[in-house]
Order: C-alpha cells, then structure tokens, then sequence
C-alpha cells in the first residue's frame, strides 16, 4: 500500500490531538503537516499545544512547526483529517476542497449537505459515491466526508441488523454522555462530580437526525433517508470516556421470540469485513449476556476503542426491543472513526496518491 501524506487542521485540540495519537505507525497514513489558529501557527507542536493524552507526545511532531489552516500552506500534503471546532470548519473545509485538497472531517458542519456522505463504513459505504456529485473543485479533486455524531455511531450500528431485518417504525433514545465528548477543559468540575447534567446543547437534533441519513438508501446519486422517528435525550454523566445509550424500538414487523433479535445481533457480519481495513474492528458489535454489561469503564477501550458493545437485549410492553449500547466516544466516535473513514476511501479509490 502506497503511504499517503495526510494534514490535520485543528491539531491543538481534543479531537485533533486524538489523530495524532491514533495515527502513529498508522501502516497507510503519515502526518505530515498540522494547522491550528492563528496563535499556534509558527510555533513547534510541543509549545502550541497543551497535551492532554494519556502517552506521551510523539517525538515525530514535537517539533513540527504549526502552520495556518489554509489550503496555501499545505500543498504537500494528499488529504487532511479536520478536527475543527463548528465555528470555523464550514468556511476552511470548504476552502481546502475548493483547493483540490480532499478532507475527511469530524466537524458537523457539512454532515446534512445532500452531496456529502456522512459515512459509517459498517453501515453505510456505498454513500461514499455522493462525492461524485460534488462541485467543490472543478476537476473533483477536492471533496468533503463526514463521519456522525459520537451517538449516532453506536446507536446506528445496534440499528443495523433491525432496520434490514424487521423494518423500524420508531426509536427512544436516551444517551449518557461522558465528560471528555465536552472537549478541553470540557465541564467544570463544580458542574458534573456527583451529579448529572440533563441538557447538552445541540445534541438531540444530531442524534435525531444523522440515523436517517445514515441508513438511507442511495438512488439516483442521492439518499433517500429512512422514514422513521428518533425521539433523543442527552445527559452528560461523571465518566470520563465512553458514551452509553438505552434505547427502545418499535419495529415494523415484530419478531417471534426476542432471542431473534441476540441472534440477529449477533451473527450479523460487516460489509468491510473483507476489506482489511487497518482501523476496522474484527468484531464491530459485541453482545453482552451478562446483565451487568457494557460498562464504560470497562469496555470503551474494546476493539482499540473502536467496537459498539450491546447489551441488556430484551422485550417490552411499550416498544418492541430495548437494549443499552456503547461506544468510546472520543475514538469510534470521533477520530477513530474518521481514519476508518479515509481507509475506505483509499480502498475504493477516492483518495490517491
């Protein structure tokens, strides 16, 4: 596999300090150029920003001298990853792809642009053909695709095997949030210890909506998005990585034992399974027999933080199916999830060298 020289914008941030870690002897992708604002620009990585994984700054970008977020300082690079905050990504993510520079974003900012795919490669990879139908740069070398929200991950995955099986009339989510999803410094400290907050700001319309999307179906060069509602609850919790969610379905066709649906679950297997994507889990959904499971704690770092765990699948009197899923929410929900993104996109040709 040819090495492909990948740039990340936001690279003094949560998000984009999550890249550089993940993307360590990565066997594809190399860093080879980082951008932050206008403060950190000029300055060597190690001064600009202020570290906050849990190993050491790799002594590849130390000393890396951060540069502006504009396409004109990173023609060397083939692609960038964007770990931008929303304020900002609309206008320089659209200008890198004007630019002819592909970005694979972790921003929300482009996820509900019709010709934008937002992708779950599980779930969804055929929606990668939308780039085809984007005007960004007139030749189609610059393009834009998203990955979801941190919660629409693991809530569309467990999804998956329902939707195709039994058709979805409606889901009720509600979501647990851990603290680091708030980003640095994230919430005071005064705010969550001992407590929980019932609102994040901005979330539920997220959850809502990119489901539909996700588990559209492509026709004609567009996606015609699913038909049912997803009504959401977001709470942010004391714990530090490692969303969890409880959700409840009401399905179009009802099975006949809720031991289909464990079984269902379970056998399900991934359309990228033979792929030999470097980031994908072996086993994307993990089901849990024991009650007590999936615990953040102990099962957010599952699969190298990149597997929805499930658990807790039963009947109901109200909806059809209830369960909890988790996912970890700063790598399969954000940057990990991003670099899977671009590993499929190298497969089927859409970024080269």
């Amino acid at each position: 596999m040819a090495q492909f020289k990948a740039g990340i914008l936001g690279a003094t941030g949560a998000v984009g300090q999550k890249f550089i870690r993940l993307l360590q002897d990565h066997p594809w992708f190399t860093i080879s150029a980082l951008g932050a604002s206008g403060r950190s620009a000029g300055k060597p990585y190690s001064e600009a920003a202020n570290w906050i994984e849990s190993t050491p700054m790799p002594e590849s970008v130390n000393q890396m001298e951060v540069r502006n977020c504009t396409s004109s300082e990173f023609g060397d690079v083939d692609f960038v990853f964007s770990g931008l905050d929303s304020t900002v990504a609309t206008e320089i993510e659209g200008e890198f792809a004007i630019a002819g520079i592909p970005v694979i974003s972790n921003a929300k900012n482009y996820r509900t642009d019709p010709t934008v795919p937002l992708l779950v490669p599980e779930v969804n990879p055929d929606h990668i053909e939308l780039i085809k139908t984007q005007k960004f740069s007139a030749d189609g070398s610059g393009w834009i695709a998203t990955n979801p929200n941190c919660v629409a991950i693991p809530l569309t995955m467990s999804l998956k095997p329902l939707y195709d099986a039994f058709g979805i009339h409606s889901v009720v989510v509600t979501s647990l949030q851990a603290i680091s999803g708030a980003g640095y410094p994230g919430v005071p400290s005064l705010d969550i210890l001992g407590n929980v907050i019932p609102y994040i700001g901005g979330e539920e319309p997220k959850i809502s909506a990119e489901p539909l999307k996700l588990l559209g179906k492509l026709e004609n060069g567009q996606v015609q998005h699913a038909a049912f509602p997803v009504q959401a609850t977001a709470l942010r919790v004391p714990v530090i990585n490692g969303h969890l969610i409880a959700v409840n379905v009401k399905l179009n066709e009802k099975p006949s034992n809720i031991s289909k649906v464990s079984e269902l679950m379970r056998s399900w297997k991934s359309p990228i399974a033979d792929l030999g994507l470097p980031s994908a889990p072996a086993f994307p959904l993990h089901i849990y027999e024991d009650e007590r499971y999936p615990q953040p704690r102990l099962h957010a770092d599952n699969e190298n933080g990149m597997q929805t765990a499930i658990g807790r699948i039963r009947g109901g009197d109200v909806m059809d199916v209830s369960y909890i899923a988790m996912a970890h929410n700063t790598i399969r929900g954000a940057a990990g999830g991003a670099i899977l993104n671009a590993e499929l996109l190298v497969k089927k040709g859409f970024l080269k060298v």
